[in-house]
């Protein structure tokens, strides 16, 4: 609870700070097979206030129009660039594949990377740029804003946020160095330049289907400074809809959470599913009381820190505890027997 309620009055989201515009940003977008989204994404950023930008997208195979409406763009915006891959190198993922090629083309004082399915407003770019210039942070990560609509998001979707801030306290992660804490999401990703151009983190990275938080691990070992924030309605995303594709994805990553201890997770999960046996079993009635104000107030912090719906979060509090306990056991299936497979790809 003490986590969670640190992380709702720290307000660990992109700050209002003064924006300079003279840092050239690169704008990165891997691509497969994202028809849907591409069209918003890019309006998205033509119409940011932060105007010098280039926007470079990398094509991994889409046989989709994604292709098609990128090109419709292009006429429109000289600032936007189309790469194209050929084939998927050996001993490779394809987002880090993608992420790595486009840092090769790019210009940028600052390089950031986001998700095709990622929704824009205001100047978060601006934003991002003076925070990091501010702070001298090598790398930002902000989780976006969620969009949740249908009840299967809404069991599955807001356990990504649970772990993250009832576990970490996310100015710990600008303020300590140690790498346990370190946390990322890849959906929006800023790094200064000069480093990432050195590191290379998504070669090193090349095979590791969680890159973004070994990323953030590995800047820390390093002793360059990084940041990890929330997102607020400036940046936003809706990752799954439904409850199949939020299982799929989330046990991709789930146990990362966790430092990748199988343990840890079924720990975690077996205190806050079951916890309340022994409390209600063995001690008096004032501990019962203090348990459930302590687990309600931890679901409400989260919430609010994390701008989800309070009542919701609450009502569905069993069968989001059912769906975490799904995803760590799927995410040991995928471990251990290599059954992982994601956009149409299978990822060992």
């Amino acid at each position: 609870m003490l986590v969670s309620f640190l992380n709702m009055i720290t307000a660990a989201s992109l700050p209002k700070v003064k924006t300079s515009y003279s840092a050239f940003v690169s704008v990165l977008v891997p691509v497969r097979n994202e028809e849907k989204n591409i069209r918003n994404i890019l309006n998205d950023l033509l119409d940011q206030d932060y105007k010098n930008i280039e926007i470079l997208i990398f094509d991994d195979q889409s046989d989709d129009r994604t292709v098609e409406i990128i090109k419709e763009y292009m006429e429109k915006d000289t600032r936007i660039q189309l790469l194209h891959s050929d084939f998927l190198p050996v001993g490779w993922l394809g987002k880090n594949h993608a992420c790595h090629s486009l840092s090769k083309k790019a210009k940028g004082d600052y390089l950031l990377f986001i998700d095709a399915d990622v929704r824009l407003s205001g100047n978060p770019i601006g934003k991002a740029v003076a925070f990091s210039k501010k702070y001298n942070l090598s790398l930002i990560s902000v989780f976006p804003k969620q969009i949740i609509l249908t009840a299967g998001e809404k069991i599955t979707v807001p356990n990504m946020n649970y772990i993250l801030v009832s576990l970490l306290p996310l100015i710990f992660v600008r303020k300590l160095r140690f790498p346990s804490m370190a946390a990322a999401n890849g959906q929006f990703m800023l790094f200064r330049a000069n480093e990432y151009n050195s590191i290379e983190p998504h070669q090193l990275m090349r095979n590791n289907k969680v890159e973004d938080i070994l990323i953030a691990r590995y800047y820390k070992k390093k002793r360059l400074r990084i940041a990890c924030l929330l997102g607020n309605t400036e940046i936003v995303c809706r990752m799954y809809s439904n409850f199949k594709d939020a299982t799929e994805g989330f046990s991709k990553n789930v146990i990362e959470f966790f430092g990748n201890s199988f343990i840890s997770a079924l720990i975690f999960w077996l205190v806050t599913t079951l916890g309340f046996i022994p409390v209600f079993l063995y001690l008096p009635l004032k501990f019962q009381i203090l348990y459930i104000i302590f687990y309600v107030m931890t679901r409400v912090f989260v919430s609010v820190a994390s701008r989800q719906n309070i009542f919701y979060n609450l009502i569905f509090v069993i069968p989001l505890q059912v769906s975490l306990g799904i995803f760590i056991y799927k995410a040991f299936i995928n471990k251990f027997f290599r059954k992982y497979q994601w956009k149409g790809r299978s990822i060992t």
